[in-house]
């Protein structure tokens, strides 16, 4: 056993059951929630950006592949640059009405907050 594999095994110290196999804990794994399901948040944010506004997607549940897939879209239907960070899809500029748009005829639940 690689001293690797051991540490994703917290809590097992000896086992004296010859049967004994360690199982993974399953539900440590996230799954991608269908579009149907998601529910997310459109804002609008400058603190801290240098007086700079982004969009701000927040609410998104899955794997942060799915996350960088769905902000790569965004990106390239909006014609602007922008970011994953911290769970949060982050669009250059102020294209709240357009990414509601085109999120909504995605199928996702979409609500606009503030302004």
């Amino acid at each position: 056993m690689s001293k690797n594999n051991s540490k994703n095994r917290e809590g097992i110290v000896y086992s004296t059951d010859p049967d004994f196999s360690y199982q993974d804990n399953p539900e440590n794994e996230i799954t991608t929630l269908p579009p149907q399901q998601q529910k997310l948040t459109i804002s609008l944010d400058k603190k801290g950006r240098g007086g700079k506004v982004v969009t701000l997607i927040v609410g998104f549940v899955g794997k942060s592949e799915d996350l960088e897939t769905l902000c790569k879209y965004l990106k390239n239907k909006c014609g602007t640059g922008g970011s994953v960070k911290d769970g949060e899809i982050l669009i250059q500029g102020d294209f709240r009405e357009k990414i509601f748009t085109i999120l909504t005829s995605e199928g996702y639940k979409v609500k606009k907050s503030g302004g």
